[in-house]
């Protein structure tokens, strides 16, 4: 049986790594306007997240506590051609969550802060998910589907999807857009299929400061 870290009581390895991935955060922030090539390359329509520029100036002061870690862009990037595939094995782009602000989130069986911070994940979902906002993590395990269905399933993860990218092209993509430094790796995108923050490293999904952060997304 997998042990649980309480959903608002991070353990200290885990806050331990979200100073870490605060440090890398301020990295991020010298990349975060690159752009890349490969799957999860952003699509060069800069004119189509003009107006998402303010959605990232709004929520700039959210971005504390809990969620401190994630960095505002100055320039919202497309990033509807990120690929993966669903639990039936279909082909699914970010685009197909047009309408929706999405919280998509990297994770693997093998990363620790991966598995602690699905919990806070899956809470999220079961609080604020609905036909505006959507959690979707994908997992870049190698091989099949048994490891990550098994881990869901003994964490009691029932709000989430299992998407999965076992080519970690996702990952390797985002890496060569200065996105992804390690795991997990969590990029907040508007429902114009805009980045409008990142951050690498892990976060309480379920503590007050982050559901500030996606209402402010969502605008509710």
């Amino acid at each position: 049986m997998t042990t649980r870290t309480p959903l608002r009581l991070p353990s200290l390895k885990l806050i331990g790594i979200a100073v870490v991935a605060g440090i890398i955060a301020g990295a991020a922030a010298v990349y975060i306007k690159e752009t890349g090539s490969g799957n999860g390359a952003a699509d060069m329509a800069a004119g189509e997240c003009k107006a998402s520029k303010d959605i990232a100036t709004r929520i700039k002061p959210l971005l504390k506590g809990e969620v401190a870690a994630m960095v505002a862009t100055d320039q919202p990037q497309r990033m509807t051609s990120i690929a993966f595939k669903d639990a039936d094995g279909k082909p699914v782009t970010l685009e197909n969550f047009a309408g929706k602000t999405v919280l998509f989130n990297l994770w693997a069986t093998w990363c620790v802060p991966c598995r602690e911070e699905m919990p806070a994940l899956n809470a999220l979902e079961k609080e604020l998910g609905s036909d505006r906002f959507q959690v979707v993590p994908v997992n870049i395990d190698t091989g099949d589907d048994e490891k990550p269905k098994t881990f869901l399933a003994e964490t009691g993860v029932d709000a989430l999807k299992l998407y999965r990218d076992d080519t970690i092209a996702v990952f390797n993509g985002l890496k060569k857009q200065g996105l992804a430094f390690g795991l997990p790796v969590t990029l907040l995108i508007d429902d114009k299929g805009c980045l409008i923050s990142a951050m690498n490293g892990p976060a309480a999904w379920d503590s007050e400061d982050a559901k500030a952060l996606i209402k402010g997304a969502v605008g509710i």
